[in-house]
């Protein structure tokens, strides 16, 4: 190994200068969210969910990534990199998978039913008993991710650059919660775009200086070879192992489709643009962004590594967790110029942002329109209703982040529920869409199944990983060069993290050792198969006599559907279906 090329005593302070860009940020997300909610009048929830269903293509593309790409996006997928080499990148197979998959299957689905919100198919093909136990699943997974989502770039900052966490916190959140509530869609869609521009600039620019600093790509990628983090094609088909070439491929492939296929945040914005070519060009830009954003983010983790290939800051001291070796290399590479960590710091948070405005303006939909429609009070409009439960949530998630703080080893636990969840979603909407003959009490129990044996696995594992039964293998590191010391670390004496050593997991239960990767692809086929069976074994009393509306089924299974289904509901009958909000 070469000597170290970055190695400072202590990250740089903030200055007065980065401060201002992080400031300027926030200003100009606030003052968007004004100009909408001054100019455009949202008393409906077409206007505020949909914005008026005339929204534009490349601003909606854009938001779609800004949401997808969280700050623990931006942060994991380098320390991913750092500790387990570059595996992970072949998700990029993943998401255009993903992209061809909604834009052809889900999407012409949803376009034609003339829906507002992805569930509403639930009840369209099911029930409403069906709809709302869906629309709990992904409130319920979204209140627990929103605030997580905030406090994970806000901690390693905090640690890494000294900026409190319940300082930044409740400021980015306010001023969230503001435009979100102001603006409707149409501010977030826009926040997004401005976001994402932050964003792409930050990383674009630290990687830029970053590589010219360590003697350019190719040395860059020698040293990354050398640590053996060059690992593209592990064909071990084996589901238990953590990562390889099909768990990524496949595994990101389920996990990701049940939230840009059937996720109320996702399916909200690709009907705000007017028409279906509109959208299917916005999913196809959405997956190409996708791709992008993660390559651009491996790339980020190969410059972290050959930097601290010969002293780990974690053993070092310099960092506690993984989650800070990108804002720490930030500061290393580029923290004496003057604006520059505040703006890495802004696109980060930008990043976090655009997730929480859009998780907050789709659960409030959600909550509205799928579980409290018949509660409110009709003299209130709907418009007033959105924004008072978009900032109620925001509210509730503000004060969620300090217990998320308290959590603990707990927080890996709460990232995961979104496996819980999802495939128990995903699997209800393949389920109506593929399978004619599955009624609302097979979608009932194949989801409630699915739900507590997913949740079974994903938290003890959770649990078998806090309390050391199962460990997963880290690549080596090494402090052999390190010319700093902290704390009680001595130079030449320590050269791996305790987490690297492969401990004996026989005493786990094997289902426990799944790759996480395929928690929502196992919820998917625990739906299909009891879905299925509990329809054959409790047919509906008046299956036969309900008509069948072939829009509700993907095309693929058009010829296996009765011949009387070549009449499709009327549209009377489709709109006493609908609910009463949406109307």
């Amino acid at each position: 190994m070469s000597d170290p090329v970055l190695n400072l005593a202590a990250p740089p302070s903030l200055g007065w200068i980065d401060l201002g860009m992080f400031a300027l940020m926030l200003a100009m997300s606030a003052f968007i969210g004004v100009y909408f909610g001054l100019s455009k009048k949202q008393d409906t929830a077409k206007e505020y969910l949909m914005g008026g269903k005339s929204m534009g293509m490349l601003p909606v593309s854009i938001s779609l990534i800004a949401s997808f790409v969280s700050g623990i996006t931006l942060l994991g997928v380098p320390a991913e990199m750092y500790q387990h080499g570059t595996q992970y990148s072949a998700a990029a197979i993943s998401f255009v998978l993903i992209g061809w998959t909604t834009a052809t299957i889900f999407l012409p689905i949803y376009s034609k039913l003339g829906i507002s919100s992805s569930y509403e198919y639930l009840e369209l093909r099911f029930n409403k008993k069906v709809r709302r136990l869906c629309s709990v699943m992904y409130a319920i997974a979204l209140m627990f991710y929103i605030p997580v989502v905030i406090y994970v770039p806000a901690l390693a900052f905090s640690q890494v650059t000294g900026i409190n966490v319940h300082v930044v916190t409740p400021i980015t959140c306010l001023v969230c919660i503001f435009y979100t509530t102001l603006g409707g869609l149409r501010a977030v869609v826009w926040t997004d775009a401005l976001q994402t521009l932050i964003m792409m600039a930050a990383i674009i620019f630290v990687m830029t200086l970053g590589a010219e600093k360590l003697g350019g790509w190719g040395r860059v990628w020698q040293i990354n070879e050398a640590g053996d983090r060059l690992r593209f094609f592990n064909m071990d088909p084996d589901p238990f192992r953590r990562q390889s070439f099909w768990s990524v491929v496949v595994g990101v492939y389920f996990m990701f489709l049940a939230d840009c296929a059937t996720g109320q945040s996702f399916v909200q914005r690709y009907l705000s643009v007017p028409d279906l070519k509109t959208a299917t060009k916005t999913v196809v830009i959405f997956a190409i962004g996708l791709v992008g954003t993660l390559l651009l983010s491996v790339a980020n983790g190969l410059l972290v590594y050959a930097s601290y290939a010969d002293c780990d800051p974690i053993i070092s001291q310099r960092a506690s967790k993984p989650d800070q070796l990108l804002p720490l290399f930030v500061m290393d590479v580029a923290g004496h110029i003057p604006g520059f960590t505040g703006l890495f710091i802004a696109g980060v948070f930008s990043a976090a942002l655009s997730s929480m405005s859009t998780g907050l303006n789709s659960l409030a939909g959600v909550l509205v329109q799928d579980l409290f429609a018949g509660y409110l009070s009709p003299r209130i409009s709907t418009g007033t209703w959105l924004k008072t439960m978009a900032a109620l949530l925001g509210f509730i998630s503000v004060g969620l982040v300090y217990v998320v703080e308290n959590l603990g080893g707990v927080l890996q636990s709460i990232l995961s529920l979104n496996g819980v969840t999802s495939g128990p979603m995903l699997g209800l909407f393949v389920l109506g869409m593929f399978f004619p003959s599955a009624n609302s009490k097979g979608a009932l129990a194949g989801s409630l199944i699915s739900l507590f044996a997913v949740g079974f696995v994903v938290f003890g594992a959770q649990f078998a990983q806090h309390t050391g039964a199962l460990v997963h293998k880290a690549l080596p590191v090494s402090v052999e060069n390190c010319t700093y010391a902290a704390g009680n670390f001595s130079l030449g004496q320590q050269h791996h993290r305790d987490d690297i050593f492969e401990e004996d997991n026989d005493d786990v239960w094997p289902i426990l050792k799944l790759s996480f990767t395929y928690y929502t692809l196992l919820g998917l086929v625990i739906v299909l198969v009891v879905g299925n069976l509990v329809s054959i074994l409790c047919k509906e009393a008046d299956s036969k006599s309900k008509p069948i509306n072939r829009d509700l089924f993907c095309p693929l299974v058009h010829r296996f559907l009765p011949p009387d289904s070549e009449q499709e509901a009327s549209p009377a009958e489709k709109e006493e279906l609908m609910p009463t909000l949406q109307r």
